[in-house]
């Protein structure tokens, strides 16, 4: 599933394609496609609204309109956002189209069927818990050592479970919480209660130093990802142990190892990363 480095991504190129487009029409081709309103209530609202700027929060990509309502798209596994010209053949997984002025189209395709569309009322909010419970983002300046503590203190559990909970930080998933854990040295399943305030503070910059690092090289790319444009993220050839097992770890030469903790594959350094 895509993280925050591949949404940022996406994000930031429909910016740039987008702002000040007009949405002329919407084709919904899969109605479980759209989460909220109804299929028919959100063609209709859709139709003639002007995008403002297309941003994120968390693995939600905001589609801002004028006059203050929004599109919050949520890829899940295999979404994709492409823009075609209107008269180019679609994937034959299109689940969802957007018409645009200028004769393109943004389009939805989706293998799995798993992503949304939500489509939400100016001075209302997404209504779905688990986007009001979205904890801060870990790129922003407000996200500090002492916030990440403070949260840290909050809950219990191991910190990978931790790392994957949108509550506690937003936007990571399993590629970067790995990443990050092992930048920090921290293995996976410590527990929360048992980090020192040093091990908090390096985990915070870890976590900074890989989603900028992602972010940087247009996010990961192993399965399903591409950029709008169709291209690859370059993250992986920079990866130190996700789906590293059975290699080397790039700093003791220890073999990297596989786990499930909270239910996802985890991979860690054993000779880096201690458990206790």
């Amino acid at each position: 599933m895509p993280e925050l480095p591949e949404v940022e991504t996406i994000a930031s190129e429909l910016n740039a394609r987008l702002a000040g487009r007009a949405i002329a029409g919407t084709e919904v081709l899969w109605p479980p496609t759209v989460g909220h309103p109804s299929p028919e209530e959100f063609v209709a609202a859709a139709a003639g609204a002007r995008i403002e700027s297309v941003g994120r929060r968390a693995k939600y990509i905001l589609i801002r309109l004028a006059g203050g309502g929004q599109i919050a798209i949520h890829l899940r596994m295999t979404g994709r956002l492409t823009i075609e010209p209107a008269q180019a053949p679609r994937d034959p997984y299109t689940r969802l189209v957007l018409r645009l002025d200028g004769d393109d189209e943004l389009r939805f395709a989706d293998t799995r069927k798993f992503g949304r569309f939500y489509l939400v009322p100016a001075g209302q909010t997404l209504p779905l818990r688990s986007f009001a419970a979205l904890g801060p983002e870990p790129l922003e300046g407000d996200f500090t050592p002492d916030l990440l503590a403070a949260r840290v203190a909050a809950r219990r559990g191991n910190v990978k479970a931790a790392l994957l909970d949108q509550r506690l930080v937003a936007g990571l998933g399993n590629i970067y919480a790995d990443e990050a854990l092992f930048r920090a040295r921290i293995h996976p399943r410590r527990t929360l209660a048992s980090l020192s305030a040093d091990e908090i503070r390096a985990l915070h910059d870890a976590i900074v130093f890989v989603l900028k690092q992602a972010l940087g090289q247009g996010g990961t790319s192993f399965s399903d990802y591409r950029t709008t444009w169709g291209r690859l993220g370059g993250y992986q050839e920079e990866l130190s142990v996700f789906r590293k097992a059975g290699s080397g770890c790039p700093v003791c030469g220890t073999p990297i190892e596989r786990d499930v903790v909270a239910g996802r594959g985890t991979h860690y350094c054993p000779g880096c990363q201690k458990s206790g």
